[in-house]
């Protein structure tokens, strides 16, 4: 049994107890969103991508250009290795063996670095989604805001208001100002 299923008796259990202490004269105001719908179509993770794009692209480009010429230089080596003297063949059979090797070790690091940087720009667009759910929420009077649910009366969807707001916000994330690894903490106006 997933982690997923396991835990979702316990979510419902606990939404229980939370509507069960409630007055009876309260109305609790309950919203839920689609994140995978905002991840896939909110105009900052969008950006994100493309900003990848952009940082990747030249050395992708590069690695496309190295693939078809090994590939090439293969093909050739193939067609007239039975023509070539034999220690011609065998220092063109090393030099494309070496090369192909180069290849393979910088398409390993692109990719480790492409995914390194993915996953670090998909968590800066998530924490600025959640707190751009939480802002709208908090000004709307939500008291409570599920993210996905097996089933969802279209009511409670409140993804499309925050997709509206979203685009109406820079496409580009904000620059988070996180202090260094080291550096002392800021002192407070006035302070000694």
């Amino acid at each position: 049994m997933s982690t997923n299923l396991r835990v979702m008796p316990l979510w419902a259990l606990g939404l229980c107890g939370l509507l069960a202490a409630m007055p009876a004269s309260a109305e609790m105001k309950i919203g839920v969103v689609n994140f995978q719908k905002l991840m896939e179509e909110a105009p900052q993770v969008k950006s994100a991508m493309q900003a990848l794009q952009n940082e990747f692209g030249q050395r992708q480009r590069e690695l496309v250009t190295m693939q078809n010429d090994l590939k090439s230089r293969q093909e050739k080596l193939e067609k007239e290795a039975a023509v070539m003297a034999e220690a011609d063949r065998v220092k063109a059979e090393k030099v494309l063996r070496d090369e192909q090797r180069e290849f393979s070790r910088k398409g390993g690091e692109f990719q480790d670095d492409l995914s390194t940087r993915k996953n670090e720009e998909i968590g800066k667009v998530q924490r600025y989604l959640v707190q751009e759910v939480q802002t709208y929420s908090g000004a709307q009077g939500y008291d409570l805001v599920l993210v996905e649910s097996l089933y969802t009366k279209p009511s409670l969807d409140i993804t499309a208001q925050i997709l509206e707001i979203l685009k109406t916000k820079p496409a580009t994330l904000p620059a988070t100002s996180a202090p260094k690894p080291g550096a002392a903490p800021a002192k407070p106006p006035g302070g000694k």
